[in-house]
């Protein structure tokens, strides 16, 4: 019971940055719902894979990717470009917890002076962050490369 709260809670708190950011985006009015459903539906997912024993990185493929089907989906059925609906929501998933502690790091590491803990903690969040940018980017590029290519496959 309390995953499923959990859950809950994390998918109505990612509903707010993706409604918000789909508004400074100028998504059409319509569209606002679908977007905060996108971002609560990726983020959940993120959350489910991340407790099931998934790294941040690859649930956040996973995600992505989910994300992207269902916004590619959603475009066909209502006759718009799938980043109305997939960018916004996968804005809650932007990594910047880790962006912020790698910063702090580099400042703490100016500000002291070198020591090999600063620096590892410097670059573990550095990659993680990285890697979560790249997982969003390759995951939102998936349901394109896999709908909409004039060759086949195989």
């Amino acid at each position: 019971m309390t995953l499923i709260l959990a859950l809950l809670n994390d998918m109505l708190l990612a509903m707010i940055p993706a409604l918000g950011f789909a508004l400074v985006f100028n998504v059409p009015q319509k569209a606002l719902k679908y977007c905060a459903i996108g971002g609560a539906m990726g983020h959940g997912a993120r959350f489910l894979l991340m407790h099931w024993g998934l790294s941040i990185e690859w649930s956040t493929f996973v995600a992505a990717t989910l994300v992207g089907m269902i916004g590619v989906h959603w475009s066909h059925r209502f006759l718009a470009h799938p980043k109305v609906f997939t960018v916004a929501a996968l804005i809650p998933m932007v990594p910047g917890v880790f962006a912020f502690k790698a910063m702090i790091a580099i400042v703490e590491i100016n500000h002291r002076g070198f020591s090999l803990a600063l620096w590892g903690l410097m670059i573990d969040n550095v990659l993680k962050a990285v890697f979560i940018v790249a997982a969003l980017a390759i995951g939102l590029a998936m349901p394109g490369l896999l709908f909409y290519r004039r060759r086949p496959v195989v």
